[in-house]
């Protein structure tokens, strides 16, 4: 698998480049055709020359259509070129657009394409909840 890395943030919804304790995680989103006429990448509405950062809607800057948030972004996909912090070694893996609770924390999740450990794409400054040990009574 090949991903291209996006030469400018115009194309993306999505862009991050992590450095963690044991890897490096490099990810983005490039923004999804318009269904409706195939001439542009929907984006958010932009309003007196300035984009509305909390849309609940996508558009097409062409046609003007429009997609509920949640809708589009679920059609989306991620990719990552990353360092695994599990195995150590680079590789590159695709996955859903949808955040999903992972060790207690919200995250984007993707596989290593070579110990199928999970990767996962935190908030900045979250850390995976850690298991307090039991204590016998």
């Amino acid at each position: 698998m090949t991903l291209t890395i996006p030469t400018t943030m115009k194309d993306c919804l999505y862009f991050t480049n992590r450095v963690t304790d044991n890897g490096q995680i490099l990810a983005w989103v490039y923004k999804k055709e318009c269904p409706k006429c195939k001439k542009a990448r929907m984006g958010k509405p932009v309003v007196k020359g300035k984009i509305k950062i909390r849309a609940k809607v996508y558009v097409c800057p062409a046609c003007e259509h429009e997609e509920e948030k949640e809708e589009h972004e679920a059609s989306c996909i991620i990719e990552v070129k990353y360092d695994c912090p599990h195995c150590g070694k680079a590789g590159e893996s695709t996955g859903p657009y949808v955040r999903k609770t992972y060790k207690g924390v919200k995250s984007y999740l993707v596989e290593c394409e070579h110990c199928k450990e999970k990767i996962a794409i935190t908030k900045k400054l979250k850390e995976p909840k850690k298991k307090k040990p039991k204590v016998k009574k």
